[in-house]
């Protein structure tokens, strides 16, 4: 069997994934599967029936982890596993995502081709996004998306110095600036001006945020590349990090955010013949006629 135990985590703070959750569930029982649903989808519905675990327990002891959910679901479940590089399968509750391609109608045909081996797989960056105050790290994430550099107030822009691998690249006077993954490169980058790369690319994309000057452009380094970013004259208020949107790290005048490739990857699965330029049609309504 190539996915014995299989983790379950669902939308947090959102008991109407757990009719989806109940379908898998069984389902993979009724297989010979062994479950684990997640403690806190589990607080959200007390009759469950299946048994718990935490996070950490979830990912070290589970062969595959399904998350019913969203593209942020899933961007949570991701990092809280990804040390132990358990292969991450979406379902998706919402709009189309990029990220959770399997509609609920159909998850358990898809399942089962899925468990039957019928799968594909990719393999994709992680960043780590560190916080150094007075030459000590004092904080840090990880960010399967992007990090942000960003302000506080809204009237305000904030001074950036940009550093890669040791060089520098640049001073911009900006709302910030995104670093982000090809994941990510679809997601707060692209809202940015910043490009799409295609998410198995070993890359990084450093975007500003409206640059004060407008010869500040987007561009595309190696993902093994480290970027550090100094905050100049601001003050402890005006700044802070924002990891995937979901997780925030406040900075102060002076402070340093290194951001490099994390030491583990994501491992994506996707149903046989998934088609990322389809979903990219889909989500950007490329060739469609304007009415």
């Amino acid at each position: 069997m190539l996915f014995k135990t299989i983790g379950l985590v669902g939308k947090f703070g959102d008991p109407s994934v757990n009719d989806t959750l109940a379908r898998v569930g069984r389902y993979l029982i009724e297989r010979g599967h062994d479950v684990l649903l997640d403690e806190h989808s589990a607080e959200m519905w007390p009759d469950h029936g299946f048994p718990t675990a935490e996070r950490q327990v979830l990912g070290s002891s589970s062969n595959l982890v399904v998350v019913v959910g969203g593209d942020g679901t899933l961007l949570n479940a991701a990092r809280s596993v990804a040390r132990y590089e358990v292969p991450v399968l979406g379902i998706n509750l919402g709009r189309l995502g990029f990220l959770v391609d399997i509609s609920p109608n159909d998850c358990l045909t898809r399942l089962n081709s899925i468990l039957a081996g019928e799968y594909q797989e990719e393999n994709r960056i992680l960043m780590r996004a560190s916080i150094y105050h007075d030459g000590e790290r004092v904080s840090d994430s990880a960010a399967f998306n992007d990090v942000v550099v960003h302000k506080w107030e809204v009237a305000r822009m904030i001074e950036l110095e940009t550093y890669i691998d040791g060089y520098f690249v640049s001073t911009i006077r900006a709302d910030g600036l995104i670093v982000s993954t090809p994941t990510g490169s679809t997601a707060y980058a692209l809202s940015g001006g910043g490009p799409i790369l295609h998410p198995t690319l070993n890359a990084m994309v450093l975007v500003p945020i409206c640059p004060h000057t407008m010869s500040n452009r987007p561009i595309v380094i190696s993902g093994d590349s480290e970027v550090e970013i100094v905050i100049s004259e601001t003050h402890l208020s005006d700044a802070q990090v924002t990891c995937d949107g979901q997780v925030n790290l406040g900075l102060a005048s002076g402070d340093r955010v290194k951001v490099c490739k994390h030491d583990h990857i994501i491992r994506l699965i996707h149903p046989k013949h998934h088609d990322h330029y389809e979903i990219l049609r889909a989500k950007l309504h490329w060739g469609k006629k304007l009415s």
